[in-house]
């Protein structure tokens, strides 16, 4: 047993400072800090993201993103009926609202995984919601926070470039995702001298995760910001769905990278609640599949959408990650008070 931090006292001051830069950003673009709870009666649905359950049955949040879209989704209804443009809501109090405002929350989020180089059971996700922006506009938002950060610590802007899923994929494979199958991921891996797990059966989804680690990540710039956006809609989570400069299907999602280092996952936000509960149910069934514990899917949500969410884009972005990227740490527990092993 080891009661001394992990972190260092010089690494706590940067992770405050960190905090504190984004909240003046924040402040200058007019978005709301919000708290919503910890706490909830569902959980994610998503396969390959493990909820930590109570001994009531209930779960520690993922994500703040379920809750604090209900409340764009109540302040746009809100602001509908200060302008006449639906009946009064019977159960909603909530102060006058002349629009739906964007939000942000500093989050500490939980996730049943095992600990790593990156990865912690309980880190902080910053998460915001941009009313009126599509993803692209929300990566043009990001660059803006990312920039106004660096400055805060004053460090040169490494830069950030957009690369497209699609064709990262197409470049090497000579074809686009939407007509891929497994065969084809196969053979590339064989005639790169890779192995090739078998156990990937026929899932396209899981063998492109591994193609895009293998082969596309270690390609992108060690020490700059990139964006990879539109990927395949059969990865479109919580995303609307569109279609990309060569016109193909795609989800209007991107992912940010450091490097190879992941640190955020942003959307044009799905309003549609039927197709968003088609999701949570084929969600379902890959976790059966995957003989991974259902989990009860989040139907308040589902009723925020079908009142009506505002067309917006949100992002989540890990600030423990992060500040290892501004302070060149090598571990995640340099940046976590108390990790792991210590809590």
């Amino acid at each position: 047993m080891n009661w001394q931090p992990s972190a260092s006292l010089l690494s706590l001051r940067e992770g405050a400072s960190l905090r504190r830069s984004v909240r003046s950003w924040m402040e200058q673009q007019q978005v709301l800090e919000v708290l919503t709870p910890s706490l909830s009666r569902a959980a994610a649905t998503d396969p390959h993201v493990l909820s930590v359950a109570t001994r009531d049955g209930r779960f520690l949040h993922t994500s703040p993103e379920f809750p604090m879209k209900r409340l764009l989704a109540a302040h746009a209804l809100a602001a509908a009926e200060i302008h006449g443009d639906c009946d009064p809501p019977t159960q909603l109090q909530l102060p006058e609202l002349s629009a739906s405002p964007d939000i942000y929350q500093i989050a500490t989020v939980f996730r049943a995984e095992e600990s790593g180089r990156f990865h912690n059971s309980e880190f902080t996700l910053l998460e915001w919601y941009r009313v009126g922006m599509d993803h692209r506009q929300l990566i043009e938002d990001l660059r803006s926070l990312l920039r106004h950060v660096w400055q805060a610590f004053d460090l040169p802007w490494p830069g950030l470039t957009i690369r497209r899923y699609g064709e990262e994929v197409h470049r090497r494979l000579g074809c686009w995702p939407d007509r891929l199958d497994t065969g084809t991921i196969e053979q590339y891996f064989l005639t790169a001298g890779r192995s090739y797990p078998q156990a990937i059966g026929d899932d396209v989804d899981a063998a492109l995760d591994l193609f895009m680690d293998e082969f596309v990540l270690p390609d992108l710039a060690i020490d700059a910001f990139t964006v990879l956006m539109d990927y395949p809609v059969s990865q479109s989570a919580l995303a609307r769905l569109g279609q990309d400069a060569d016109g193909h299907a795609v989800a209007q999602r991107f992912e940010l990278y450091f490097g190879q280092i992941e640190l955020a996952n942003g959307f044009h936000e799905l309003s549609d609640a039927d197709v968003q509960r088609a999701r949570f149910e084929a969600d379902q069934l890959k976790r059966e599949a995957l003989n991974v514990e259902p989990v009860p899917m989040d139907e308040q949500l589902l009723a925020a959408l079908e009142a009506g969410l505002p067309d917006c884009a949100g992002i989540a972005l890990g600030l423990e990650r992060l500040q290892m990227v501004i302070g060149k740490h090598s571990n995640i527990s340099e940046v976590i008070s108390f990790d792991d092993q210590r809590a």
